[in-house]
């Protein structure tokens, strides 16, 4: 196969990965929030971007130099997905994740163009670390895919970045997709952040929940032999 069908395979295989559940739970946490389908394309662009830099530098530290990683070691990777997922369900059911950006939008109108800069950047952080957590947790499998299909380090570093762009481009397409029915039941019957906030919540801990009992027992983080194939 040559390398430009191994990089649009990986391109679309990119887009694909956006879909996988775990990253559908968490984003939506954030995206129940938003009103708008650009708002919620910029959701999912930050979270492709956090995903891909995590995607690089860890995937690329294992091409370059053979690194092998622990079965614990993995598993603890994926285990920090099952903790954000709890955290961020737990922030949208108490009413947290809306404390904070009511806070961030009274700095915001009390310190003029410097509150903006603060409640953007403090808006953007969400997405990027939950992508940045979700991109350690696979780094290492995408990793040794490309291994297994790319003996040349240059064109496997570029694979990563390739695959990274499908990501990107997945999770704004998903992340507009939630936003449509959102912005028309608004138009429609009023702002139903707060219940939508709660289901989200609630779906996100149970995922998490879900996700922490098959990595922790299931495949053994917390027992004495550990067992992780990378996915």
């Amino acid at each position: 196969m040559s390398l430009l069908a191994v990089l649009a395979l990986g391109f679309f295989l990119g887009m694909r990965h956006a879909t996988d559940a775990d990253h559908v739970v968490a984003v939506t946490t954030i995206v129940s929030r938003e009103r708008t389908v650009r708002a919620a394309m910029g959701v999912g662009a930050l979270w492709g971007i956090g995903h891909t830099l995590t995607i690089f530098l860890v995937g690329g530290a294992i091409v370059l130099f053979g690194l092998t990683i622990p079965a614990r070691l993995g598993l603890s990777m994926e285990f920090s997905v099952a903790v954000m997922l709890v955290v961020l369900g737990v922030m949208n059911v108490t009413g947290a994740m809306q404390r904070l950006e009511e806070a961030a939008h009274e700095g915001k109108a009390g310190a003029g163009d410097a509150g903006a800069h603060s409640h953007g950047r403090r808006g953007s952080a969400r997405p990027l670390i939950i992508g940045i957590v979700h991109g350690l947790a696979g780094s290492a499998a995408i990793a040794l895919l490309v291994l297994a299909t790319i003996r040349d380090t240059g064109s496997a570093l570029l694979y990563l970045l390739v695959f990274g762009a499908g990501t990107v481009l997945g999770m704004m397409l998903l992340t507009s997709a939630m936003a449509i029915p959102v912005a028309a039941a608004s138009r429609r019957f009023g702002s139903p952040g707060r219940t939508l906030a709660r289901v989200t919540g609630l779906a996100s801990i149970a995922f998490g929940l879900f996700l922490a009992y098959q990595i922790g027992f299931v495949d053994g983080l917390f027992l004495d032999h550990p067992t992780w194939s990378p996915k």
